[in-house]
């Protein structure tokens, strides 16, 4: 078969554009880890892709077909762009697979699209299909052929289930219950820090979820409030009660801008609010019960259905959609007796939909085959303008990096390479610092204007992981819990959460070179081969694309960057 070049955009929230050329991925680039933008930005422009084309050496008269992912919406979406400054409008297709787009794997929508004064055909999927595909193909499951089982649970959708697989294509399970994935962050309008007087008919704070995810270790979780989210969940959304008959009838997890999704999340919350605060318990406890309550709700669905539509596993499950971004979920279902192997992607939100898009373009021609990646296929570095005054500059080893966060108990801001795929710094742009001391993680958090009660990741050497954390398996990218075994708890305070539990990224010989050497030779000189990864970003934006950005935030005087020491000296 002729070699295809397939160019995936993502033009909503997370925009991002990705190419595969035949079975490889060469890039995926996200538009708010180009020059410090915004988070969740859009394609604010369709005459930027050609340029980022170029930057891989690619033209737009190169790609042989182009798709774009679906949005709001049960038939199709239209998404308003500029081009060239001027606005226009581009019908995409549906959220997930429906009535008018039955077949998940089929394009619902084609069309052209105007892109820096031309004009080019694309072909639309659901949004949904995008998430089913760029987490299948990432998996190992497809690198060995295997069929998976597919979880999907995005903002706008109930979970669903589909089973993948290379020969028979992806099979449509169903809903496991009627429940959209902002539930979570809506959760934190109703208790704790981020409560609202009045509330929004949409989810307008993206950031929301993953603080709650951290804020829950100041509670716990009581049997009388995991009774009332029951009793509640069941009256709201799947009693015979007229409303959630409404409910169920009218809202499919279509949307959440498109359909009146998230009122009746917030009768369920206010319900709930009522019933406890007669009880006396605290915010955190509330919450803590909420995320107890949908964390049991989706392993006990899961496994009815894994079990009504194949029987008893063990199965492999690839999870996706920006539920997928919660630890604390992908741990329990890969501790469920259904599943011998769970497989997250580093990009299970929206910043790989343009993977997916791409991804179904070219199953139509192969099928559901494996794609060659690594997490490291986002942007290069830029060029840095000139430094502010005030910074040296040496030439320093990773060996020499280390003894640096050994000796001076200093963070260090380390970038190299190209970017990460997804919302996770893996080590292309952190900030690394030693761990033995607990005020690091207060210090962390203090220049990145984040939250105390927020956790600060480890990283750790794959071999040496089992030792200091449970179970301490291969997780290269960030996204499983562990909890940290007794004997390390007072070596490494600073990346231990309140509940006693480690966002673990392991960095074995074959990951990265760079994180490999500096944590060998850290090792060697502390005893401890673990340091301390948070991302390299301003507040609220995508990571720093360049070293003049981190100089001017001047926030960590050290910056290492492909060999070379900055070093701020003073102003």
């Amino acid at each position: 078969m002729t070699q295809l070049i397939i160019c995936g955009l993502k033009l909503t929230h997370d925009g991002s554009v990705a190419l595969i050329d035949d079975d490889r991925l060469v890039f995926s680039v996200e538009m708010e880890k180009l020059g410090n933008g915004l988070r969740y930005s859009t394609v604010a422009d369709f005459s930027l892709i050609p340029g980022i084309l170029a930057d891989f050496g690619y033209k737009p008269e190169d790609v042989d077909e182009w798709v774009i992912d679906g949005w709001d919406g049960d038939v199709s979406g239209t998404v308003t762009l500029l081009d060239r400054g001027s606005p226009t409008e581009v019908v995409v297709g549906p959220y997930r697979e429906s009535q008018a787009c039955p077949a998940l794997d089929s394009p619902g929508v084609s069309g052209t699209y105007p892109m820096d004064g031309e004009t080019y055909p694309y072909t639309s999927y659901p949004h949904a299909a995008g998430h089913v595909a760029s987490a299948y193909v990432s998996s190992p499951f497809a690198q060995r052929g295997e069929g998976s089982f597919v979880l999907v649970w995005d903002g706008g959708l109930f979970p669903r289930l589909y089973w993948a697989d290379p020969r028979g294509g992806v099979e449509n399970l169903g809903e496991l219950f009627p429940l959209i994935g902002h539930a979570y962050a809506i959760a934190g309008h109703h208790f704790g820090p981020f409560r609202r007087a009045v509330q929004s008919p949409t989810v307008d704070d993206l950031s929301v979820a993953g603080k709650l995810m951290a804020y829950i270790a100041l509670g716990k979780a009581d049997a009388g409030v995991l009774a009332i989210l029951r009793e509640e969940f069941h009256r709201v959304f799947e009693s015979d009660e007229p409303a959630a008959v409404e409910y169920r009838a009218t809202v499919g997890g279509y949307g959440s801008l498109f359909e009146q999704s998230v009122p009746p999340v917030h009768e369920f919350y206010s319900a709930v609010r009522a019933r406890a605060a007669e009880n006396g318990v605290s915010d955190e406890d509330v919450l803590a019960g909420v995320h107890a309550f949908l964390e049991g709700l989706l392993v006990e669905r899961i496994s009815a259905k894994v079990r009504a539509a194949k029987g008893d596993g063990p199965w492999n499950l690839c999870f996706a959609g920006g539920c997928a971004l919660n630890i604390k979920w992908n741990s329990a279902l890969r501790e469920a007796p259904d599943f011998h192997d769970v497989w997250v992607p580093p990009f299970p939100n929206d910043s790989g939909s343009a993977i997916g898009a791409a991804v179904l373009g070219r199953a139509r021609h192969t099928g559901l085959g494996p794609l060659s990646w690594n997490p490291r296929l986002g942007p290069a570095l830029t060029p840095s303008p000139e430094l502010p005054a005030g910074w040296s500059t040496e030439a320093c080893t990773p060996e020499e990096l280390a003894r640096i966060l050994h000796a001076s108990g200093d963070p260090v801001v380390v970038l190299h390479g190209r970017a990460e795929l997804g919302p996770r710094a893996l080590g292309g742009r952190s900030i690394l610092a030693a761990p033995v001391k607990a005020s690091m993680k207060d210090e962390l958090n203090r220049v990145k204007d984040r939250e105390p009660y927020r956790p600060v990741a480890p990283i750790c050497l794959e071999d040496e992981a089992p030792a200091i954390f449970s179970p301490g398996t291969p997780d290269p990218h960030m996204l499983f819990d562990h909890e940290v075994r007794a004997d390390w708890l007072e070596r490494i305070p600073a990346v231990i959460h309140l509940d006693g539990t480690a966002r673990l990224q392991t960095v074995g010989p074959g990951d990265d070179d760079l994180l490999f050497t500096v944590l060998s030779a850290y090792h060697r000189l502390s005893g401890v081969p673990v340091l301390c990864n948070t991302s390299a970003n301003l507040n609220g934006h995508g990571f720093f694309p360049d070293v003049a950005s981190a100089a001017r935030w001047g926030r960590v005087s050290r910056i290492w960057s492909d060999g070379t020491l900055y070093e701020r000296t003073g102003g």
